[in-house]
C-alpha cells in the first residue's frame, strides 16, 4: 500500500503539508469538502502543489514533519523543483559557523553552543 506526503496550496496563501496511507485523490476531496474541522477547513477552496509517494507510512509521516519545520523559501522551492535554493537555504553548520562544505568536518565546537563573549574589562575607580 503506497502512502504520501502532500503539500496543499491554501485560499489564503498559506500552505498545508501532510500525509495520508490512503488515496492521495480521495484525501483531497477531503480536504475540498472539508470532511475534517482541521487546517484547511476555513481556507478552501486547496490546491494540490506537490506530493511524493512512499512504500510505508512512516517514511511519508517522517518527510512531512521535515518539511513542515523547513522555512517557505525552502517549500516554494521545492515545488518549483529547484534543489539548488533548497540546498542554499539550508541552516546547516556551514551557514552558522561560515565553514566550507570542503572541509573534512565540521568544527568541533557544538553549534548550537552559546557564543562566548569576551568578558569586558572593569574600570577603574
Amino acid at each position: 500500500m503506497a502512502a504520501f506526503v502532500y503539500m496543499l496550496h491554501c485560499a489564503d496563501g498559506s500552505n498545508y503539508i501532510g500525509s495520508t496511507s490512503g488515496p492521495l485523490e480521495k484525501r483531497l476531496a477531503e480536504h475540498q469538502d472539508g470532511s475534517y474541522r482541521g487546517y484547511t477547513f476555513r481556507r478552501r477552496p486547496v490546491a494540490l502543489v506537490w506530493s511524493e509517494a512512499f512504500e510505508r507510512i512512516t517514511d511519508a509521516i517522517s518527510a512531512e514533519r521535515q518539511i513542515k519545520g523547513w522555512s517557505r523559501i525552502k517549500k516554494d522551492a521545492l515545488v518549483r523543483g529547484d534543489w539548488d535554493t533548497i540546498r542554499g537555504a539550508a541552516r546547516g553548520p556551514s551557514v552558522r559557523e561560515g565553514w566550507s562544505s570542503s572541509l573534512s568536518a565540521p568544527p568541533t565546537r557544538c553549534p548550537l553552543a552559546p557564543y562566548r563573549v569576551k568578558a569586558r574589562a572593569r574600570p577603574s575607580l
